[in-house]
């Protein structure tokens, strides 16, 4: 269920970045595949926590957690298992937080940089009409490299709205073509050579014609719109070593904080997973996720207090879990300590 939200929240904001020009849908699902493997880091000790809280809940509802304990279990019998698996993923999201996810974000990136060198990646095919990436106009080639830098023919028709107010069509053909890029990567153009471009007013017949030997034209960077884009998130755990800053000092707080949140929510399941059988069924489900939200929200604020240059190492962070290990210890303790014997009234 978890994995299903996730899918389909991280689907429709890549969507988005397609409708908007941002990424070409040459590489939607491998952009979002890549997206859904950088979050497991969050999602598994999410999912680990609310599994092992409901699956426990559901034996303490059916009274099966009651048998077990005349049978002469104690609370090692249940403390024993949840321990192996919360060693097991917290290994997992250590590797998940420290590598993969780093890994899938580069590999993300690089894919939006060859985007930006190549029109095959922004769904442009020799023979037919292809939309402009975020420019509202078209293109047509009738010959295309198979490296995608090198256009035959070329036509582009695209739409403006002039200094008059009215709008104008802009017409553009060509011989050949270039895509090439500015030397830092940052802008992406179409040189065109021998041909011809029309201004056309519509409305009117003050059209525009130029004949020209070489015309660039601006194409749109096909680059992910995200404003909380963070560079020091796609680094290698080497290369955030290395760098010395408030950036990188919170992405390995929060990277190195992951498989320590996913042994104290396992933790705090064990307590919060007991009760009645007359308890309602997804009362503590609830209450679990307010604990996880709560939780969450404090290392964000951490992390915030590291990114913004205001705490200059992870110590607040790891309190904070050790604080809610603490209070999960305590609960389950106080669950299976022996309770004293009432006396009789007089």
């Amino acid at each position: 269920m978890l994995l299903a939200v996730m899918a389909g929240t991280s689907f429709a904001h890549v969507l988005q970045q397609v409708a908007n020009g941002s990424f070409p849908a040459s590489v939607m699902f491998q952009v979002l595949g890549l997206n859904m493997l950088d979050g497991l880091s969050t999602l598994l000790p999410l999912a680990a926590f609310l599994g092992v809280l409901n699956g426990l809940g559901r034996m303490y509802r059916e009274s099966e957690m009651h048998v077990l304990a005349s049978s002469g279990m104690g609370p090692d019998g249940l403390l024993r298992p949840v321990t192996i698996l919360a060693v097991v993923l917290a290994i997992l999201v250590g590797i998940v937080g420290l590598w993969l996810g780093p890994w899938a974000a580069r590999t993300s990136d690089q894919l939006v940089a060859a985007a930006n060198r190549s029109v095959i990646a922004a769904g442009l095919d020799a023979g037919r009409f292809t939309p402009l990436p975020g420019k509202g106009g078209i293109i047509f080639v009738d010959e295309l490299s198979r490296d995608g830098s090198t256009l035959g023919n070329t036509f582009i028709a695209t739409e403006r709205m002039g200094h008059d107010n009215v709008p104008h069509i802009k017409l553009v053909t060509g011989k050949h073509g270039q895509l090439y890029q500015e030397t830092d990567g940052s802008g992406r153009f179409l040189a065109l050579w021998n041909g011809f471009q029309y201004d056309i007013p519509l409305g009117a017949d003050n059209w525009r014609k130029m004949k020209y030997e070489r015309n660039d034209a601006s194409l749109d960077s096909i680059q992910s719109d995200d404003d909380a884009e963070d560079p020091a998130h796609s680094m290698t755990l080497a290369q955030l070593l290395r760098t010395d800053n408030p950036d990188t000092r919170a992405e390995f707080a929060w990277r190195t904080i992951a498989p320590a949140m996913t042994l104290v929510l396992l933790a705090l399941a064990l307590p919060l997973s007991r009760q009645s059988p007359r308890e309602p069924r997804f009362g503590r489900m609830f209450l679990a996720i307010l604990t996880f939200y709560f939780y969450y929200l404090l290392l964000a604020i951490c992390r915030g207090q590291i990114v913004k240059g205001h705490w200059h190492h992870s110590f607040p962070m790891w309190m904070v879990t050790l604080m809610v290990l603490a209070i999960a210890a305590r609960m389950f303790q106080n669950q299976y300590s022996p309770r004293k014997p009432r006396k009789a009234a007089a």
